[in-house]
């Protein structure tokens, strides 16, 4: 579960990409950003409050100050009373406008923050969205490893000590990419994307064991790691067995649900010599081949189905031949 966006995390998280300093003492920091929304004040400056989305960030762009301006100092404070009085969780005045001391003052009096940014109000809008929208995406740890094969995110998953790290520096070592090894902090984008990414404090270090934790950046370069990937395909590595039944052709399509988004999963049994490491990498090749339309399995199977009716055409005419 994420933790809670208060306005004073916020101000760590984005005070510079958003440009923001603190305006007045700093009371009610602690106020908690529930929604992944911004708005301006609108209407509930001219007096309609019926529709106002008060759990929202409010943003204070030059027409509203502008306009407050405009009216009169008691007219001022009763429009402001009245914005206040809503549990808004924090005022941001944008362009770096001056603030209406009434502004400071009323907020400050109902204990809400408020921050003053050097961007524009259209600019701000542009940078806070996807911010806000990453920062409230449901997001999960998946126990993996995750590299980039030929710019597909594959996902190894299994057993502990079935061989994922060990895949995976192999396919480093081939001129692949690490993403994370053993902790795997997957995100949802939108609705059916799935970013994984490494935890912080791991990032790009892989356990092996017999060796320990070694450093892929510092022994394979810089290019051989990247930051986040978008998981594509679940590749399960499990132990062989001989009763178990393995999808010898593809058309079966499994897959597996990873934040309420279906993931292409595919069953790889491990036994002694299988280079699993090429395996892997045709697997991210079929991937890509399948995304850009192309089914071999399925191609093979209508090519199979489409002799076969010849070849019972034939049968049928030479039954039905009596010359």
């Amino acid at each position: 579960m994420n933790k809670a966006l208060t306005v004073a995390r916020l101000l760590d998280l984005l005070r510079d990409t958003l440009q923001l300093e603190l305006v007045g003492d700093g009371a009610g920091l602690d106020r908690v950003i529930s929604v992944n929304e911004v708005s301006s004040p609108g209407l509930v400056l001219a007096g309609f409050v019926e529709r106002f989305p008060a759990k929202r960030m409010q943003v204070f762009g030059e027409t509203e100050i502008t306009y407050l301006l405009s009216l009169s100092e008691q007219r001022r404070r009763e429009v402001l009373e009245t914005f206040f009085a809503f549990d808004v969780p924090c005022a941001v005045v944008t362009k770096r406008l001056d603030v209406p001391h009434e502004l400071r003052e009323i907020a400050g009096a109902h204990g809400v923050p408020v921050l003053r940014s050097s961007l524009k109000t259209t600019e701000f809008y542009r940078r806070v969205k996807p911010a806000l929208d990453e920062e409230f995406a449901p997001s999960t740890t998946l126990h993996g490893s995750l590299a980039d094969v030929y710019g597909v995110g594959l996902l190894f998953v299994g057993r502990s000590g079935i061989g994922k790290s060990e895949c995976v520096l192999d396919l480093v070592e081939r001129g692949h990419r690490l993403v994370a090894d053993d902790i795997v902090i997957a995100t949802r984008r939108g609705n059916d994307v799935i970013i994984g990414r490494g935890h912080e404090l791991q990032r790009h270090h892989m356990e092996i064991r017999g060796v320990g934790v070694i450093d892929i950046p510092s022994i394979f370069g810089i290019r051989s790691v990247r930051q986040q990937k978008r998981i594509e395909v679940v590749v399960q590595l499990e132990r062989w067995d001989h009763a178990d039944n393995v999808d010898r052709t593809g058309l079966d399509g499994a897959t597996t649900t990873i934040l309420d988004v279906e993931v292409p999963r595919v069953t790889i049994p491990l036994n002694p010599g299988k280079n699993i490491t090429v395996v892997a990498e045709v697997v991210a090749m079929n991937h890509l081949l399948r995304y850009s339309g192309v089914n071999p399995a399925e191609a093979f199977n209508q090519r199979l189905i489409s002799r076969m009716r010849v070849a019972s055409d034939v049968r049928q005419y030479l039954a039905e031949d009596d010359e």
